[in-house]
Order: structure tokens, then sequence, then C-alpha cells
């Protein structure tokens, strides 16, 4: 099983331009995929729209993943966001993450928590806004 990890997901959905959004969400996540940021659920569906709107606001980012665990089909780990948007400011995001893993190695469910250690309060709700 290739297993999908994080830093390759959000390289693909943010940091890769001309990417195709849903080729990129195809690679790394299932079809019933679900997301609980910071308590709040989505499906697919509503997950990539954000993601679409995340895309309108960065111009480049990276992912540091300071720590990474695979246990057959669960996965963990915590890493840092930097991204630059377009307008020039910078935002620094630490997230934990806990994620199953589909039988194909790509994310069926995620719950992270995300907390931001440079922003401004606006971009506070970046890891969810639409």
């Amino acid at each position: 099983m290739a297993r999908t990890t994080i830093a390759t997901a959000l390289d693909d959905l943010l940091f890769t331009p001309g990417l195709d959004l849903n080729e990129a969400a195809d690679r790394h996540f299932a079809p019933d995929y679900r997301q609980r940021t910071n308590g709040s659920w989505d499906d697919r569906d509503a997950f990539l729209q954000h993601i679409a709107h995340v895309r309108t606001v960065v111009a480049t980012g990276s992912v540091e993943v300071h720590d990474e665990l695979f246990d057959g089909d669960r996965y963990a780990d915590r890493h840092t966001v930097r991204v630059t948007k377009r307008d020039g400011s910078t935002v620094v995001t630490e997230v934990y993450v806990f994620a199953d893993l589909a039988a194909d190695g790509r994310f069926r469910r995620i719950q992270e928590v995300t907390l931001m250690l440079e922003g401004s309060e606006a971009d506070k709700n970046l890891g969810s806004a639409r």
C-alpha cells in the first residue's frame, strides 16, 4: 500500500500551481473523506470548498513535519505550515493530526487541531475558512 502523508497532500493541494484541485484531492483523499478541524466536521465537498478558497489567498508556502507516525491504517503527525499570502503577509500554523487511511493509502478521516503561531487575528480561521 502506497501511503500518502500530510506534507505531500498539502503540497499538491496548496503549493503546486496549475495542479487541478480535484486531481490533487483524488491523489490523497478517499471518496468518503471527512475532516474535523478544531471541532467542526466537514465532508469531502466542504473540505474542497475550503481548499479552493485557500488557494485564492495563498501565494507560496511550505510544510515542515516535526513528528510522523504510521501504525497500520492509522496516521499521526505534528507539522508547521508556513504561508505567504497574496497580499505579502505571512501565517505560520502548527497542526496536530490524527487520521485513518483507506485500504489504498489515501486519507479517509482526519481530525486536527491548529495553533496559529504567526499572523493577524483575521488569519486565525485560515485552516477552516471558505
